[in-house]
């Protein structure tokens, strides 16, 4: 039976970006990264908005936003294989959150916080908005929050691709192959059992197995509060010129952004119509009956546009408290997962993939101290809330 140090379930970006942090810190021992699919056809990473921002309202989502993009400004540097960088196309158009009166105390209240952690967000007022963005219909909106740097968006499939390229280049192993079991023993994670048989001993076990996660974990015995879920992106394409577009967070929960010479959009459907998340079809239904309609409300010259393509993604949705459970689970040792980022996962991959390694390396975090998205907080009824769920 083979053996290894470490073995991480699950190859896409947080699994890539913690196997590149234990090479990259001088690990020394032996990673295996298993991927079931290397063609990544239905990996959220591959499917999701790719975007990143600081605008939460828990101070540990905006401290992981922000090493997160100090990541990828860093990212020749820190990824270059043989003289060449990477690139991943990274666009700081910043996100504008809109809210209604009904909304601003909370907006002005999550400003405070992001301000006091260094993040460099700008609160607009009415006329501020209409400045700056006169192409939003505003009439309804008291005011907003837009994020001048450090905010934006870029390709999470290029990302995850050099993350991979750059472990296996530090010595970390890729393998192709399915995991149907975590094996346990002595309330120590001991290694996996592949699909057709194969077993891997492994002195820890990482999980970043996406929607796929909460099924190999509960088979240990341990619950976890997450569900996959489908959500939908439409392109559309709109002739009127609007400079600086941001990713626009309407006060319905539905965003857009542009993407190269298009836009992209989406929106959460209400609780009593979510689509089921066994397929990867698409509703186009959704976008022009709910969609469409306060796209062109709230920008006026989307009310003429050329839709493009779309596609589905499925997600892991943490309905505890909509944010991540990362970190090791209670009753078995040496077993690390990270689940549950509940839509805003791909952002987050180079913290935690960090936060990870410390925990194989040190037995505990270094730099950034991801413990309020421990499981205790699950196993103990106390919810980490965050309300800036997109």
């Amino acid at each position: 039976m083979t053996a290894y140090d470490v073995v991480i379930i699950g190859g896409a970006a947080h699994g890539a970006s913690a196997a590149y942090h234990l090479a990259a810190s001088g690990f020394g021992g032996r990673v295996v990264l298993i991927e079931k699919d290397p063609a990544f056809r239905y990996a959220a990473t591959a499917l999701s908005a790719g975007s990143i921002r600081q605008q939460f309202s828990t101070a540990i989502n905006i401290e992981i936003s922000l090493y997160g993009i100090e990541f990828l400004h860093d990212i020749g540097t820190r990824l270059a294989l043989d003289g060449e960088w990477p690139e991943i196309g990274l666009h700081e158009g910043g996100y504008l959150f809109l809210a209604t009166e009904a909304g601003a105390a909370t907006l002005r209240r999550n400003h405070a916080l992001q301000t006091k952690l260094a993040a460099d967000i700008l609160y607009l007022d009415k006329a501020g908005l209409a400045d700056r963005f006169p192409y939003v219909a505003a009439a309804d909106i008291a005011a907003g929050c837009w994020g001048r740097t450090g905010e934006g968006w870029f390709d999470g499939y290029a990302l995850m691709q050099a993350l991979r390229r750059k472990a296996r280049a530090l010595g970390v192993e890729l393998r192709t192959g399915e995991v149907a079991a975590i094996e346990e023993a002595g309330g120590r994670a001991t290694g996996v059992r592949l699909g057709d048989g194969t077993r891997i001993a492994a002195g820890a076990v990482i999980v970043t197995a996406g929607t796929g996660t909460p099924a190999l974990v509960e088979a240990l015995g341990v619950p976890l509060p997450v569900a996959t879920r489908k959500r939908f992106v439409f392109s559309f394409a709109c002739r009127t010129p609007m400079p600086g577009f941001p990713m626009l967070i309407d006060p319905s929960g539905l965003y857009v952004r542009p993407e190269g010479d298009v836009y992209i959009s989406g929106s959460a459907p209400p609780p009593d119509k979510e689509p089921p998340a066994t397929d990867f079809e698409v509703d186009h239904g959704f976008f022009e009956e709910t969609m469409w309609p306060i796209l062109a409300a709230r920008v006026p010259a989307f009310a003429e546009i050329k839709p493009g393509r779309a596609w589905a993604g499925h997600y892991d949705m943490n309905f505890f408290d909509h944010n991540a459970i990362v970190g090791a689970l209670p009753g078995i040792a040496t077993l690390l997962i990270a689940t549950g980022f509940s839509g805003h996962g791909l952002q987050q991959a180079p913290a935690v993939g960090r936060g990870l390694a410390e925990l194989v390396m040190h037995g505990r975090y270094v730099t950034l101290d991801l413990s309020p998205l421990g499981y205790q907080r699950v196993a103990t009824g106390q919810p980490l809330r965050e309300e800036n769920v997109v």
